[in-house]
């Protein structure tokens, strides 16, 4: 008998694509979008009244406010003079046309080496590495600056790569901004593997203000880059009062420590947050207790819109000399300015 003849073969059913995982955004970047930007929504979470704070809309349409909710935590219900708060508050002061406070006050612009490069002293070069903060501070010296011009990153780093490979005197790379650190780990790490290239480089220095701000921005994907950098790193954080330091606070710059960080911080002086000679006492001995050491209290750069935080030169030595005579010496920072086309900081 012949058999018959088998059926044709079935096509096995394509089962439909199993859609990849999605892979949630880190931790800090969640806070980050959390952040508070309306004005009146942080007056309402602070119980305080609008109308009595002064707000300024103009001031917040100009350079608005974002602030992290941890950061907000640290404030004193329904104080409208806390510290933390004046620092972050857009009010009508600064809409005041004032005569010596400028667009650019430390000089940035005569100062450019190339897209993103910033060269004021031998040796040191500065990267604006991005224009994003997660907080914007009202006395802020870049509040003004043209970031979407005169970001590092804007051809992929290659022009200041090359510029900075191309000066043999250059031995220490500043990563500022904005906030290096508001860039993500991966990005971050594209850059340094290209500042690695360049035999000269010796030591990498990162000023940021998320360690204190963005505690959360310290994961382990940081730490392991912090970590395997081929240069000592300092790491300058930037806290006015202590206040702004929490346990957050102290794990992060716990953490920092373990990677092979050293720390500093970096304080400007502002009327109505830390001008006083307990403020700063306390600014000092609270950061040290978190392993951080004061490194320097900047006079107020006179950008246009933060006059109301000026505090005069006299007042500032006064308080510096009380400080001096107050603290060990190791914890009192140097009182300084920023001169345009002075070679270093200018001591008072």
């Amino acid at each position: 008998m012949i058999p018959a003849a088998p059926l044709p073969l079935q096509p096995e059913p394509v089962p439909a694509p199993t859609p990849a995982p999605s892979v949630p955004a880190p931790r800090w970047q969640r806070r980050w979008r959390e952040a508070v930007r309306d004005p009146r929504e942080l007056l309402g979470l602070l119980g305080l009244d609008a109308a009595a704070a002064g707000i300024s809309d103009a001031a917040a349409a100009q350079f608005p406010l974002r602030v992290p909710r941890g950061f907000i935590t640290r404030m004193r219900p329904g104080d409208l003079a806390d510290p933390l708060l004046r620092q972050v508050l857009p009010i009508d002061a600064e809409q005041r046309i004032v005569p010596g406070f400028s667009l650019d006050a430390v000089g940035d612009g005569a100062a450019k080496k190339a897209d993103g490069v910033i060269q004021k002293y031998r040796g040191r070069a500065l990267l604006v590495a991005t224009g994003s903060c997660a907080v914007n501070c009202r006395y802020c010296f870049r509040r003004h600056f043209p970031y979407a011009d005169e970001t590092a990153a804007r051809d992929g780093w290659a022009g200041a790569i090359a510029s900075i490979a191309a000066d043999p005197s250059i031995d220490e790379v500043i990563l500022s901004g904005g906030d290096p650190l508001s860039l993500a780990t991966p990005k971050l790490a594209e850059l340094t593997a290209q500042l690695a290239a360049i035999p000269h480089i010796r030591r990498l220095r990162i000023h940021s203000r998320l360690p204190v701000v963005l505690p959360e921005r310290v994961d382990a994907p940081l730490l392991q880059w912090l970590s395997a950098l081929p240069w000592p790193v300092t790491l300058v954080i930037h806290a006015n009062h202590a206040n702004e330091f929490d346990a957050y606070v102290d794990a992060a710059l716990a953490a920092l420590r373990g990677a092979g960080v050293q720390l500093l911080n970096q304080a400007v002086l502002l009327r109505g947050v830390n001008d006083s000679v307990d403020a700063l006492a306390d600014l000092s001995e609270r950061g040290f207790a978190a392993g951080v050491l004061p490194y320097y209290l900047h006079q107020l750069d006179r950008v246009q819109g933060v006059a109301h935080f000026e505090v005069p030169d006299g007042e500032a030595r006064a308080l510096h000399a009380a400080l001096a005579a107050r603290l060990s010496g190791y914890l009192v920072p140097k009182l300084v300015r920023e001169v345009q086309g002075d070679t270093g900081k200018r001591p008072l």
